[in-house]
């Protein structure tokens, strides 16, 4: 049985390069499934991976009672890398409700993950996928937020949502991303002063702009680069953690 970790926060904090780091870590030691859960997509383009069909585009062809049958179509949409697969959930054709999409998403979830050492979800962002319960069964839950004060307060409501609605993550921790050095050890008090437990703080590195502008992926970052640095404090605590559960 593998591990399943989720990665949510308020949208443009970073939550994506997050999910990519991680797949970028732990794909170099064991098998990963990596899965966009944001109909907003864009863990794709940082992984650099082709996608052709979505859960989004399959639910089209599904009724309500194949959704339950849907395994057996998972391999349609699964996209395998050398490194990692790769599952997106898409938008429905369709205007409205994501209901079916987000049981399709669940299905294949529970199918997939024991299939995998490490399960990396990119959740929507924002809160909704608490209430849709998208990610009801993670073993660890990283916040991603900027030095902002909403973005503490995401992570704050991420979390009492989640005790609201019984969800369990065996951990919750906040991930700071795109921090400076003066403004650190403040955002350590003042998530501390929510009752928030921070696994790392990821520095401001012009290299990720400078990547996305060229087109290149997470996977070509040097090593000695300030953001990969950061994150590897970060990838580390987590390795501590999952050890321990």
């Amino acid at each position: 049985m593998g591990y399943v970790i989720a990665v949510s926060g308020k949208g443009g904090t970073g939550k994506t390069l997050i999910s990519a780091l991680l797949i970028r870590h732990f794909s170099r030691k064991c098998p990963v499934l990596a899965i966009d859960a944001d109909p907003d997509s864009n863990l794709p383009d940082v992984l650099g991976v082709e996608v052709e069909r979505t859960i989004g585009d399959v639910r089209e062809s599904l009724t309500g009672e194949e959704v339950r049958e849907f395994e057996g179509r998972i391999h349609e949409i699964l996209v395998e890398e050398r490194d990692f697969d790769l599952l997106v959930m898409g938008r429905p054709e369709q205007e409205g409700c994501y209901c079916v999409v987000n049981n399709i998403l669940r299905v294949a979830i529970d199918s997939l993950a024991k299939n995998y050492d490490i399960t990396i979800i990119d959740c929507e962002a924002g809160l909704e996928h608490l209430s849709r319960r998208t990610t009801r069964n993670v073993d660890i839950m990283l916040v991603v937020t900027d030095a902002t004060k909403k973005g503490i307060l995401t992570a704050k409501r991420i979390k009492e949502i989640a005790n609201n609605l019984h969800i369990k993550f065996k951990r919750i921790f906040v991930v700071v991303n795109r921090i400076t050095p003066e403004l650190q050890e403040q955002m350590e008090v003042s998530l501390r002063e929510e009752g928030l437990d921070v696994i790392g703080f990821i520095p401001f590195d012009q290299i990720v702009a400078e990547y996305d502008l060229m087109g290149r992926t997470v996977f070509e970052f040097p090593d000695d680069t300030p953001v990969v640095r950061a994150f590897d404090g970060v990838v580390k605590r987590i390795e501590e953690e999952l050890s321990g559960l």
